[in-house]
């Protein structure tokens, strides 16, 4: 592994912007998530995005990636040996732990605008709503802005305060005595928790968060052609942000449920029928079902299992508008059972006719009895 590794995981150059980062990672964390890729080496891969952007998104642990490494990221000193320090004093290592703890390099603003996080919501369709849209109304809780305080967190009439031991910046130094002389460290500020700023009078609703529990609700056009697994995304519709930052977004994910008749692949719809022998032999005309209605089917004389009729037109539309796909009539000739003696003798003499050699199998005494049991 080396410096560039964590950036190609995210498919983005070193200078990639903050923004440039996130839109890299949402757009890989939701390709291979496990709840929505099931091939092989998702899973992984998802590991392997989130290990990237925790490092990257974070500019402290980003300079010293880009100085030293994987260790520098994780804090560790990457088996480089100690080449750079100029041998006077101690000073050479307290700039080898500066850049490993954040002594210099930009900082985040805590008290800028930041989006919410996207929520993701799975929809049942059936599946001729599938095939041809449909609108759904889905309900859900989601963290909203506080509606007594708008999102400030403070009692209605009062204001947030500049934290007085971090003075804003929402980190504090802490200096430490070793062996090796003084080691500077970057933390969280414990008084106001990486805000910056501190909530005197919190507000009731929220105590102080901005954010409260509500149930929302938004109607979701679902496009016709969809298919399970895919996803529609509703800006907006996610989380509240972070310091006056816009909601996140809604991942609508689709599952349609299997039907009773049909299967479907793409634009493409395929059906079984049934025939009996007769139908087979002699042709006959038929009503088939579509999703676009029943539809007459003309079956040819001599039809065998097997053969398959294109019904052009009748399948599913494509997801991209415009052309429509075709369904597909597989024929399944159906053997009859329990025949009376009518029946046999016809098809005996049909055998005849043919100059067909058949040996019917005579049932023993057991066979008559299991038969007999069979029609109570």
């Amino acid at each position: 592994m080396n410096n560039t590794e964590f950036y190609d995981r995210l498919g983005v150059s070193k200078s990639a912007s903050q923004d440039e980062i996130k839109k890299a990672y949402r757009k890989l964390s939701k390709k291979y998530h496990p709840d929505i890729n099931k091939e092989a080496g998702a899973e992984q891969k998802y590991k392997d995005v989130q290990e990237a952007y925790e490092t990257l998104s974070d500019e402290q642990k980003r300079a010293s990636y880009d100085q030293f490494g994987p260790a520098g990221a994780n804090g560790g000193f990457g088996g480089g040996g100690f080449s750079g320090f100029d041998g006077g004093g101690f000073g050479g290592f307290e700039d080898i732990f500066s850049s490993f703890f954040g002594g210099g390099g930009a900082q985040r603003n805590p008290n800028a605008p930041r989006q919410g996080d996207d929520l993701q919501y799975r929809v049942q369709l059936k599946f001729e709503e599938a095939v041809f849209g449909a609108e759904k109304e889905v309900s859900y809780n989601r963290e909203a802005s506080c509606h007594t305080c708008t999102g400030t967190g403070c009692k209605p009439g009062t204001h947030p305060t500049t934290c007085s031991r971090c003075h804003g910046s929402g980190i504090i130094n802490v200096d430490t005595q070793t062996p090796l002389g003084t080691m500077r460290r970057q933390m969280t500020c414990d008084a106001c928790h990486g805000r910056g700023q501190q909530i005197p009078n919190p507000c009731d609703t929220c105590r102080g968060t901005g954010h409260e529990k509500r149930s929302h609700t938004v109607t979701v056009k679902i496009p016709a052609g969809v298919e399970s697994g895919q996803q529609i995304r509703l800006a907006g519709q996610g989380e509240a942000g972070f310091n006056g930052g816009p909601y996140g977004d809604l991942f609508v994910i689709i599952q349609v449920q299997a039907s009773d008749k049909f299967e479907r692949e793409g634009t493409t719809i395929y059906y079984k029928l049934n025939l009996n022998f007769v139908q087979a032999t002699l042709g006959d005309t038929v009503h088939v079902p579509t999703v676009h209605g029943d539809v007459d089917l003309v079956i040819p004389e001599g039809t065998q299992t097997g053969r398959k009729f294109r019904l052009k037109g009748k399948g599913a539309p494509s997801l991209r508008g415009g052309a429509v796909g075709d369904q597909y009539v597989t024929v399944n000739i159906v053997t009859p059972t329990g025949l009376n003696d009518r029946q046999k003798a016809a098809l005996k003499e049909f055998a005849a006719a043919g100059d067909i050699q058949v040996n019917p199998q005579k049932k023993g005494f057991f066979g008559k009895v299991k038969d007999a049991f069979d029609e109570l």
